[in-house]
């Protein structure tokens, strides 16, 4: 019993803890709802857990607070410092949940100390994010042509990821006329989307048909699929082929090469199968005949260049193509095409020159038209479009005259002497890319007018001839030149006739009138002419005649053909004796007597000497001659041995080759020193007047000689001065410099000088003669005859003789 009413005790107590229990457990079981739209972003606000489940913030942490979540993942947080649920990742419904029309997230919310559990939902609201989406973007439909109105065709609907209104879906069909869509209403749900035909079909007028099906959801906004209904007409075969056009224009190079193409034909048949099986060929009834130049392929409808394509000769082609399809009969169709063959720059421009004229005149005005060019070019356009131009550069130039025609025309005055013949290339260049060409040369003689008178080589020459040439010799040969040419150019020679003294010229002088040669006519004499001055004109054959004068000045050369000649003694004296007294008691050395002499020549041939010839048994005379003097001096003393009248012959001879000389007789009377002597040493036996007039003719001689030299010398140097102005010719005869030698002041009044001849014939170097000379007896006391002046001539020569 006592076992039985304990055990009773416990019982009610056992039920007791068992109750406070379970109210303990539902307390700790309070659920708490959110809800959060899906594809929310990362941290937004979903709502404050803490504070929702009755926890302090500052005991989150102590307590161990968390959040776990059966299946899924860390979708969602807790933010431990505020207590706030939030996004943690992407929640997407329809992958959480599907098509459920309910979706939530379940969350445990664990706590210790002391230990509690929560239970947390989290709604997912749906938003329309998934469009309608039809099984295929395309679905393919054949229809025969022959279907009946109202038919009814199937097609699948769409689907939509979402719930609700945003799967909602509403259909709607592209406008056409030959479809209408049959939707099934809310009692036929069974049924499937429908097309029903409402027009009759007709693959001729529409072989295909491109429908688009379009569903909407009543999402907002709305989203929307598609579907392409591809829809193909069954044919049948009525229809013959046809070309897209009926005329084909085509433009193709010329010159192209074989299989090079041209067109593409595209006939098209509305049949189908064989019936539409399309063959192309040429017509037969086309001229010129096009497969010549051209092929077509049969099948593909393809032409091609089969042979030459020439602009020149075939500008447009027209074909006439031929389609026939494999129906039976066969269906035919045509087509025209028009090939414009297009010009390239194949063809050189070509020139023709036509000559006027085989020669121009010099003096040929400008503007005169020399030659006619045309010029022609197969090409069109700018292929053919020709320009000329002229080369090298020369006084003439191209002036258009017509499309393709030009004229050589004068640009410049011509000069024959400069330029006798041009030869000038005129170029003809198309405007074609790249460009041709084509030359033609234009040989242009000028012929000669006489506009050049002849010419010398220098204005004035010098001749040298030497005395006592023989008639007829040949001094010098002037030469003229023409510039011009043949009968302009051809020069003769004339004198410019004038009177020499008392003479005409032509009586010295003559000249050849065609080579130019002058001809001494007679002798010439130094003595009577030293110097003829005359000019020579040079006329050319032109018409009018042109000529031009030369100036001409022959010196004729002294030569030794004058002895000396004894002046005469005066009164007293007679023939070449000379009488003189001399006293007895003269010394040695003292002048007796002298001799007087002048030579008619000039220069070596007039420099005189003077020699005493000895006689028999007077070997030891006391008396001796002066060289180059003439004065007679004593050697020694007198003595009674010596014949009373002493007897002398002096030699006077000049230098010439071959020299000359003249024989002087002086008579000496030795008279006693008691008489002195009727003249003094210096006056001999000369009177007063004889020895003045003596003085008279030295003066006039030594003036003379004065004069002559110093012509020659002025004359000299200016044909020096032409010489050496002039270019160095190989050969040539000329002077050389001069070198005056001078004897001593005991000479006589004659000088020589150094002289170099150039010898014509051009054998061996120039030969140089130097002469010089002096006293050959020491100089004597003051004297002498010291009124007697002494005179240099200087004088060069180059000289022309004759042999």
């Amino acid at each position: 019993m006592m076992l039985a009413s304990g055990s009773c005790a416990q019982e009610p107590r056992f039920l007791l803890l068992s109750l406070l229990l379970l109210a303990a457990w539902k307390a700790g079981r309070g659920q708490v709802h959110y809800s959060v739209p899906e594809e929310a972003k990362h941290g937004t606000f979903v709502g404050r857990i803490a504070q929702d489940l009755g926890l302090e913030l500052e005991e989150l942490v102590p307590r161990m607070f968390r959040v776990a979540s059966k299946g899924s993942g860390d979708l969602l947080e807790v933010n431990l410092q505020n207590g706030i649920l939030f996004v943690n990742s992407r929640i997407d419904r329809e992958e959480l949940c599907g098509r459920r029309l309910e979706c939530s997230i379940y969350l445990e919310v664990i706590v210790e100390r002391p230990l509690q559990v929560f239970h947390v939902e989290v709604e997912v609201k749906d938003i329309n994010d998934n469009p309608p989406v039809f099984p295929a973007t395309q679905k393919n439909l054949f229809i025969s042509e022959t279907r009946a109105l109202d038919s009814h065709f199937s097609l699948e609907g769409a689907s939509d990821a979402d719930i609700g209104v945003n799967a909602l879906l509403s259909y709607r069909l592209s406008p056409n006329e030959y479809f209408s869509l049959g939707i099934p209403t809310n009692d036929e749900q069974v049924k499937p989307l429908q097309l029903v035909l409402k027009k009759p079909l007709d693959r001729e007028i529409a072989s295909e048909l491109l429908l688009v099906l379009k569903a909407t959801d009543g999402g907002k906004p709305e989203l929307s699929g598609t579907v392409e209904l591809h829809i193909t007409v069954l044919d049948v075969n009525d229809n013959a082929p046809v070309f897209d056009k009926a005329i084909h224009r085509v433009k193709l190079l010329e010159n192209a090469r074989n299989g090079t193409l041209v067109i593409r034909l595209n006939a098209s048949d509305l049949d189908e199968g064989s019936n539409s099986h399309i063959l192309y060929s040429f017509t037969t009834d086309v001229s010129p005949d096009p497969e010549a130049s051209f092929r077509i392929d049969s099948a593909s409808g393809e032409i091609k260049v089969n042979g030459k394509i020439d602009f020149e000769e075939t500008k447009l082609w027209k074909l006439q193509i031929e389609a026939v399809d494999k129906g039976n009969p066969p269906m035919f169709g045509h087509c025209t095409i028009l090939i414009e063959v297009l010009d390239i720059n194949d063809n050189a421009p070509e020139l023709l020159v036509t000559s006027l004229t085989p020669s121009v005149p010099e003096d040929a005005p400008l503007g005169t038209v020399i030659a006619l060019i045309s010029v022609t070019d197969r090409d069109a356009d700018s292929n053919g479009q020709v320009t000329c131009s002229l080369t090298p550069r020369a006084p003439f130039k191209l002036v258009s005259t017509f499309k393709n025609y030009y004229s050589l025309v004068l640009d410049s005055a011509l000069d024959r002497e400069s330029v006798a013949n041009y030869k000038v290339v005129v170029t003809a260049r198309d405007g074609g890319s790249p460009s041709l060409s084509a030359t033609a040369s234009v040989s242009v003689e000028v012929a000669d007018v006489n506009d050049n008178a002849p010419a010398f080589a220098q204005p004035e020459y010098t001749v040298f001839v030497k005395e006592n040439n023989p008639p007829g010799c040949h001094i010098f040969t002037v030469s003229a030149r023409d510039a011009d040419a043949q009968e302009n150019a051809l020069v003769s020679y004339s004198l410019v006739e004038r009177r020499v003294g008392e003479r005409a010229l032509s009586s010295y002088v003559s000249v050849h009138a065609e080579s130019g040669k002058l001809y001494a006519l007679q002798p010439l004499d130094h003595e009577e002419l030293e110097l003829l001055q005359f000019q020579v004109s040079a006329r050319d054959a032109g018409v009018p005649s042109l000529g031009n004068n030369v100036t001409l000045q022959v010196f004729v050369l002294d030569e030794n053909d004058n002895a000396p000649a004894l002046l005469q003694p005066g009164a007293g004296g007679g023939g070449n004796a000379v009488s003189q007294p001399v006293a007895r008691s003269v010394g040695a050395g003292h002048v007796v007597a002298k001799v007087r002499a002048v030579d008619a020549d000039s220069g070596y041939n007039a420099w005189l000497s003077y020699e005493l010839l000895s006689e028999a048994g007077n070997a030891r005379s006391p008396f001796r001659v002066g060289l180059y003097t003439g004065e007679i001096s004593m050697t020694r003393a007198l003595d009674e041995a010596d014949a009373p009248r002493q007897r002398l012959l002096v030699l006077v001879k000049d230098h010439g080759e071959p020299a000359l000389a003249s024989t002087a007789t002086v008579l000496l009377s030795l008279v006693d020193s008691g008489q002195p002597p009727k003249a003094s040493s210096r006056a001999s036996a000369s009177s007063p007047a004889a020895q003045a007039a003596l003085v008279d003719v030295n003066v006039y001689l030594i003036i003379a000689i004065c004069a002559v030299s110093s012509l020659l010398v002025l004359t000299l140097l200016l044909y020096t001065a032409l010489r050496c102005s002039a270019p160095p010719t190989e050969g040539a005869c000329g002077p050389g410099k001069p070198t005056l030698v001078c004897p001593s002041s005991m000479g006589s009044w004659l000088c020589s000088q150094q002289r170099r001849q150039k010898e014509c014939s051009g054998e061996g170097p120039p030969k140089t003669d130097l002469m010089a000379f002096s006293p050959s007896v020491p100089p004597v006391s003051s004297s002498g005859d010291s009124g007697e002046k002494q005179m240099c001539g200087n004088v060069s020569t180059g000289i022309l003789g004759c042999i």
